[in-house]
């Protein structure tokens, strides 16, 4: 049978830092989700504002750079 050993120093540093990581990289996918979602309503509130004032142009045209 395998036998465990109690956990050593590095052991714990280890998980500690591995947990930091995942952590980091969640909160940064969890803060670009919601800047992407503010941008998203910004710009859905102009639209709407757009068609509350009865204008039939509201949406934008982009054109192809020269």
């Amino acid at each position: 049978m395998s036998e465990s050993r109690p956990p050593t120093d590095e052991d714990e540093e280890r998980d500690r830092r591995n947990a930091n990581i995942v952590l980091l990289v969640f909160g940064a996918i969890v803060i670009g989700l919601g800047v992407w979602l503010v941008n998203v309503m910004v710009d859905q509130k102009k639209m709407d504002d757009c068609l509350a004032q009865g204008r039939r142009n509201c949406n934008p045209i982009e054109t192809p750079g020269r």
